[in-house]
């Protein structure tokens, strides 16, 4: 099945997190058709989490995007992953959202 591009996946979930009344923004533009995408947690307690795209062992061949979580830690620790994510791979998607619930409004993959 066809799976969305990631420019228009990583617009949809901005906007949804937005009718949602979530602060949720783009901070770095991938490669528009198949970037990989990173979400950054912000819980606003001093911990936040990393989401990525889920090995493709673990995803179901549905055209959902799924992800699997990272690292959850403190917001430095995020960033730094974060640095070190972008050194292997420049075209990335890195989106972050603002959430006291700890939802990070993706489909996640079970271990």
């Amino acid at each position: 099945m066809a799976r969305l591009t990631s420019e228009f996946w990583v617009s949809a979930w901005l906007r949804q997190a937005a009718l949602d009344g979530l602060i949720a923004v783009l901070r770095r533009r991938g490669a528009a058709e198949a970037g990989a995408i990173f979400v950054k947690l912000d819980r606003l307690d001093g911990t936040a989490a990393l989401y990525g795209p889920a090995p493709q062992t673990l995803a179901a061949d549905d055209g959902v995007r799924r992800f699997q979580l990272l690292l959850d830690s403190d917001p430095l620790a995020v960033e730094d992953r974060v640095t070190r994510e972008l050194r292997f791979d420049g075209d990335l998607w890195l989106v972050e959202i603002e959430d006291r619930a700890g939802d990070p409004r993706l489909e996640l993959v079970r271990d």
